[in-house]
């Protein structure tokens, strides 16, 4: 088998399409949730803590800022200056909780519908027990119990 071949039965198989389905939904799921904290949660917060909160302006300067430098977020890292920006990092973190907490909520949704699935799969088909029973009545022509 050649490589072209393999790399061709290995790029569809569905193990494969399916993740590369998964990558860009996560990707453009990513932005909703980036857009939902950003623009809908974080002002919400902002309103109720009484004032404007703004997470990118939250950092430590670690180093030393050359003058006329204006003391933003922005403004240090074109800069050049170490920052520790750990208002970067709560946003980030609040997108991330979101983000887990939809995909729980939907793998539970969909272990839940799998569940219900093997359940009535499980109702439709006789157990073992009654499938040998009928096959043994069946055969010595016993039709009542084949019913």
């Amino acid at each position: 088998m050649s490589m072209v071949s393999e790399f061709k039965e290995f790029a569809l198989k569905g193990n494969v399409m399916d993740l590369a389905v998964g990558v860009i939904i996560g990707g453009a799921f990513t932005t909703i949730t980036t857009s939902l904290v950003e623009d809908i949660i974080m002002p919400i917060v902002a309103f109720i803590a009484g004032g404007e909160i703004n997470f990118k302006n939250m950092f430590l300067v670690l180093g030393d800022a050359p003058e006329g430098v204006a003391m933003t977020y922005d403004a240090l890292k074109a800069a050049g200056v170490p920052v520790l920006a750990y208002g970067s990092f709560i946003t980030v973190l609040i997108n991330f909780l979101i983000l887990a907490f939809i995909i729980f909520m939907m793998v539970r949704m969909v272990n839940k519908m799998r569940r219900k699935e093997e359940v009535q799969e499980l109702v439709k088909q006789p157990s073992e027990e009654v499938q040998l029973l009928r096959e043994i009545s069946a055969k010595l022509g016993n039709t009542a119990v084949s019913k």
